[in-house]
Parts: structure tokens; sequence; C-alpha cells
């Protein structure tokens, strides 16, 4: 019985001592995760850097000291500054950079914040190009701005430990007012382009219909010359077909008889007409007479005029 009893405390003292070294000896291995390293550091010195996956560090001695991301990481920004011409634009900027495998050592020591740093290397740039351009200028350079500031802090950044990946300088917003204004004078320039646009078409449509008109009025010209022609022709042929019916007849004797007729079936085709006016003529054998002789004689002086 005093032999069992005092065995208990050697079994349990050996059982917390296996204990104890079982938990050194796995508390020793650490893992690291994918694009990521462990600064393992011994009695607070730097000692290396731990790779991705499972590892191991001398109990006691060595420690954990932290742990730093390889994955590109952004930072956004905001800034606000004044061009040549004296407006004032709001300029948002993002910045794509990753720590350096080989200088993990000086990404993890060097820099106590490292986005406020490169934070006030954009703002070092910006200040020094912005207030040297004018807006138009600053719109058309905005691809110009960007290249600068990554230039800059990829020679400043660089004896930290860090890669600047890309600098995005995603727009350029100017005050309110002055956008406003902005867009007033492009819609009153567009507007003058469409003022000159419809004052062309209306020229152009004014010079065709000219153009149409004076075509219409050779058209109709050579319309009655034919016209005229083609009277004369008929009654000339009238004419000689009469003299050859009635012998001993004049042409000029032919020629009243012709156009008198003439004459009478233009009043009956008058007379035919359903919204024709009242017509007062003479028609006794003297005025007849004199009708005829007026229009020998219109016909006359038109063909005299003619020649």
């Amino acid at each position: 019985m005093e032999i069992f009893s005092s065995g208990i405390p050697y079994f349990v003292a050996i059982g917390i001592v296996v204990i104890i070294i079982l938990m050194i000896i796995f508390g020793s291995f650490f893992t690291v995760e994918t694009s990521e390293v462990a600064i393992i550091v011994r009695f607070g010195k730097f000692l290396r850097a731990a790779n991705p996956g499972l590892n191991w560090k001398w109990p006691f001695i060595d420690a954990v000291a932290g742990r730093v991301s390889l994955r590109v990481n952004q930072i956004a920004m905001t800034m606000e500054t004044k061009t040549k011409d004296n407006v004032f634009v709001t300029i948002p900027i993002s910045v794509q950079n990753r720590v350096r495998m080989e200088n993990i050592y000086d990404a993890y020591y060097k820099l106590a914040n490292p986005a406020e740093q490169i934070q006030s290397y954009v703002e070092q740039v910006i200040l020094g190009h912005v207030p040297g351009m004018t807006l138009d200028e600053v719109f058309a350079s905005q691809s110009g701005i960007a290249a600068a500031v990554k230039k800059e802090l990829d020679s400043d950044m660089a004896g930290f430990g860090y890669e600047i990946v890309n600098v995005l300088v995603t727009d350029i917003i100017p005050d309110a007012k002055v956008k406003s204004a902005m867009n007033d004078i492009n819609a009153a320039q567009r507007e003058q382009v469409a003022a000159a646009a419809r004052g062309e078409a209306e020229k152009i449509l004014v010079v065709k219909k000219a153009e149409a008109e004076a075509e219409s009025k050779a058209l109709q010209g050579q319309g009655i010359a034919n016209q005229r022609k083609a009277i004369i022709e008929g009654l000339q042929g009238s004419i000689e077909q009469f003299q050859r019916v009635v012998e001993g007849a004049s042409t000029s004797e032919v020629m009243q008889l012709v156009l008198i007729t003439q004459y009478f079936d233009t009043l009956k085709s008058i007379g035919e007409s359903d919204k024709t006016n009242t017509l007062f003529l003479s028609h006794a054998p003297g005025s007849t007479k004199d009708i005829s002789e007026q229009i020998l004689q219109a016909m006359l002086a038109a063909n005299k005029t003619k020649s």
C-alpha cells in the first residue's frame, strides 16, 4: 500500500515532463501562408525570413516577430490642389505596391507606416506638377501625371523594400461651378457648329432651288417656242391646203378665215366650261374683221420681234 501510494507522484511527474517536452517540440513548428513571409528573430535580433509552408524555430530563443504580405496592395488617396489658371481640382489617385522578396528586412524595419510615407511622396509630386499646368493641360496630361508619380515613387520607395507596380490617376474633378461653366462652353461651341451646318444646308437648298427655277424657266421658254413653231407650221399647212381647194383665195384672206375660226372655237371652249365668267363681246361683221386683223398684226409683230 505504501509502494503504490509512493509511486503515484513519480508517474505523474514523468507525465508532466513528457507533456512539457511535447509542447515545446510542437510549439517550435509553425506555418506560413502562401504569398506571405514570417520574420524570425533571436533574442530580438532579426534572424531570417521564413518562407510559406511548415517551418521550425528553436524554442525559447527564436520567435516570430511578425508577418509580411507579398500581395499587391492598393492605397487610395485624394489630392486637392490649384492649377495655373487658379482652378481648384480634386485628383483621386490609386497606388499599387508590394514588398520585394529580397528586401524583406528593409520593408519590415525601415518604415513604421508605409501608406503614410507613400501618400507624402505622392503629395510632393502632385504639388510639383499640377500648379504649373492649366486645367486643360491637367486633363490632357492625366497619364503623364501618373507616370511622373510612379517614377518618383519607384526611386524613393526602392530603398525601403517596396516596388511600385502601378499608379492610376482615375479622374480630374474640378470645382462644381467650373465644371458647369465648362459644360456651358462646350454646349455653346456645339450649338455654333450646328448653326453653321444648318446655315450651309439652307444655302445649298436656296442654290438648288434657284438652279431648279432657272432650269424650269428655260424649259418653259423652250416649250413656248416649240408651241409657237407648231402653230405657225399648222397655219402654214392650213393655208396651203385651202388655196389648193379654193382657187383665187389670197394668203391674207385665208389667214383671216383661219384666225376667225380659231377665235370662235376658243369662245366655244370658254362657254362649255362650268366655271366660265360672263363675257360681253361684239360680233358684228365689222368687229369680227377688226379682231382678225388685230390677231394677225399681233402675230406678225411677235414674229418680227423674234427675228
